[in-house]
């Protein structure tokens, strides 16, 4: 059986002690002491029967035993301390290695390929952060060291037991090869029910996070008994996965046990009657019956462990899934792919910028022939044409589903034309890094984000050592005088999850001035006016005028009188370029454009002149 990367899942348990110790490859150190003071504690464990031996000899022959009590005593002590440290070296190195792993799964997550989005529900990817490296912290801090030291003490005293009455240890071990091979039975459908427990979490965390994500209309729409459900359904699943997990694992706990009780009653029955016979001491029995209990705890941990690394496995293929996800690379931007213009301290007067930098003709954006779908039976672009000039205003417009937001995403680097060619600045996208591509843009998307902190932090969150002047002057340019004398504190105002203290179109003005503080080289609008009223679009207008003196402008919009003082108008139609020009050309020329613009007059009657 393969896993979603097509590498074959070895589930036996030597596969699952060679993944268990590759984790903790940068933790051998850590490792290799807690086993040292694990096994430290363990042998002076196994010195006490043999001293406890000696007592009850030496008190039997009437001697002074006071002695050996307090090594007994003192060596109780020294275990109990020992392990202690070994466990806490455990427990730390457990966290390290969960804090490593959730640090990749993060760096990666936050990395994934626009497509491996589409494809995976965020929840779910949230999950492997957090309840899979939770669980596999059990594994590193626990299993892979009581594996070891189980097996060496279980050794140890198996050898001591040896030495005292090989007899007595055969019926020891016919027991606990029966206990072995009913555990060994049950080790594949611990791992098995343990990934589905783990992936009917991630379901469940999936779910809950598209219900709580769109709460306002689940309560609009009465849909909460829906939506529990729905959840409830996950939970259910789940709950069968863990009872079935905790069905096997309490048929295999009781099988070890009852295999030592069992063991420990004949060694009581027979070993009794061979010291009734002479053919073994008092004191003999008494060790061997001790190191038969005392077997018990390090076979648990052995058989624990094993059971552990199965479940434990059943988590770390799910992080493996999302650490093998497709990435973008982390190539920074070099000196030779920064814009050609140069940098603008802060937004100033359009005269002083437009002085310090001459355009050269080159357009800031270019598209020729590119196509694109995503799904590749599915085109979206057809042989896309067209280009941005380095100032000025270039709208798209189109029926919904013409391609306008597939060419925002193509620009800043979401997805990459499956054929043709995409210009930033006369220079090939390909030939540049997404980084230095994504340097020269700002993004107000129609679906604005608005992030839990302060107004200043979601203004200044490109540039977060924004001067305080850059950041009052893309406050007055958005329009956000409003919003920071409302908010308690002002700039310093904590904004609501998701912006849930913000109406529609002060969001909208949020992402609006957190582009134009980036001061981008192309400005990229979809539907910059959609949550806005007359007096607002109004001044906004205004505002995209002076912007466009700064940089280019690339702005989509339905509402035509958003768009109609544009520098040029391209009318897309089925992914292709179908006509470009001024608002008042295109009302006679163009049949797409001027059906577009009289369905808007019909159902916003003087929205658009006639020309």
């Amino acid at each position: 059986m393969s896993d979603t990367t097509g590498e074959p899942r070895d589930r036996s348990t030597w596969g699952a002690i060679t993944t268990t110790h590759r984790l903790t490859a940068g933790h051998r150190s850590s490792v290799a002491a807690a086993t040292a003071l694990t096994l430290a504690g363990s042998a002076l464990g196994l010195a006490q029967p043999l001293v406890a031996k000696n007592v009850v000899d030496t008190g039997g022959r009437g001697g002074a035993f006071w002695p050996l009590l307090a090594v007994l005593a003192a060596l109780f002590v020294a275990e109990a301390v020992t392990g202690a440290v070994g466990r806490f070296v455990l427990e730390r190195m457990g966290e390290g290695v969960v804090r490593q792993l959730r640090h990749g799964l993060v760096a990666r997550l936050l990395r994934l390929e626009m497509r491996a989005y589409d494809e995976h529900r965020g929840g779910d990817l949230i999950a492997r952060v957090t309840a899979d490296t939770t669980l596999l912290r059990e594994v590193v801090s626990q299993a892979l060291v009581d594996l070891v030291t189980g097996v060496l003490v279980a050794a140890g005293a198996i050898a001591l037991m040896v030495w005292i009455d090989p007899l007595l240890l055969l019926l020891v071990a016919l027991t606990v090869a029966t206990a072995a091979v009913v555990v060994t039975s049950l080790l594949k459908g611990i791992r098995a029910a343990s990934e589905r427990m783990q992936n009917s979490l991630g379901a469940l965390a999936a779910d809950l996070e598209r219900a709580l994500g769109a709460l306002p209309m689940v309560r609009v729409h009465r849909a909460e008994e829906r939506e529990a459900e729905r959840i409830g359904r996950r939970v259910e699943s789940a709950y069968t996965a863990g009872v079935r997990t905790a069905k096997l694992a309490s048929v295999m706990s009781p099988a070890v046990e009852l295999a030592v009780q069992g063991s420990f009653l004949l060694v009581l029955v027979i070993g009794g009657l061979r010291v009734d016979g002479s053919a073994t001491s008092l004191g003999d029995l008494v060790a061997f019956l001790l190191y038969a209990s005392y077997l018990v705890l390090p076979l648990s941990s052995v058989f624990r462990a094993v059971g552990l690394m199965q479940r434990g496995m059943g988590a770390y293929q799910r992080i493996e899934q999302a650490l093998s996800l497709p990435a973008e690379p982390t190539e920074p931007v070099k000196p030779s792919e920064r814009p050609s213009s140069p940098a603008r301290p802060r937004w100033t007067a359009p005269e002083a910028t437009a002085a310090a930098q001459a355009p050269d003709g080159t357009p800031a954006l270019a598209l020729h022939d590119v196509h694109f779908g995503y799904d590749p039976d599915r085109p979206v672009l057809r042989g896309l044409t067209f280009t941005v000039p380095r100032r000025g205003q270039v709208a798209l417009v189109g029926r919904s589903g013409a391609g306008k937001s597939t060419v925002f995403a193509l620009v800043a680097r979401f997805y990459e034309p499956d054929s043709g060619v995409l210009l930033f600045d006369g220079r090939p996208a390909t030939g540049l890094s997404r980084a230095a591509c994504r340097a020269r843009i700002a993004v107000v998307d129609q679906d604005t984000h608005v992030v839990h902190g302060t107004l200043r932090d979601n203004i200044a969150y490109a540039v977060p050592d924004a001067a305080d002047a850059d950041v009052r002057r893309v406050v007055e340019l958005a329009q956000l005088e409003g919003v920071v004398s409302r908010l308690r504190g002002g700039l310093s105002g904590v904004l609501g999850e998701r912006g849930a203290t913000l109406s529609a179109g002060e969001r909208q003005r949020v992402a609006l001035a957190r582009a134009l503080l980036a001061r981008p080289s192309l400005l990229l609008l979809d539907e910059p006016t959609s949550h806005l009223d007359a007096i607002n679009e109004s001044a906004l207008t205004t505002v995209m005028k002076d912007v466009t003196q700064e940089c280019a402008v690339l702005v989509i919009a339905h509402r035509l009188s958003t768009v109609q003082h544009a520098d040029r108008i391209v009318v897309l139609d089925h992914g292709r370029a179908v006509a470009s020009g001024v608002h008042r050309d295109l009302l006679s020329t163009s049949p797409a454009y001027h059906a577009l613009a009289t369905h808007q007059m019909l159902r916003h009657p003087g929205t658009v002149p006639p020309g």
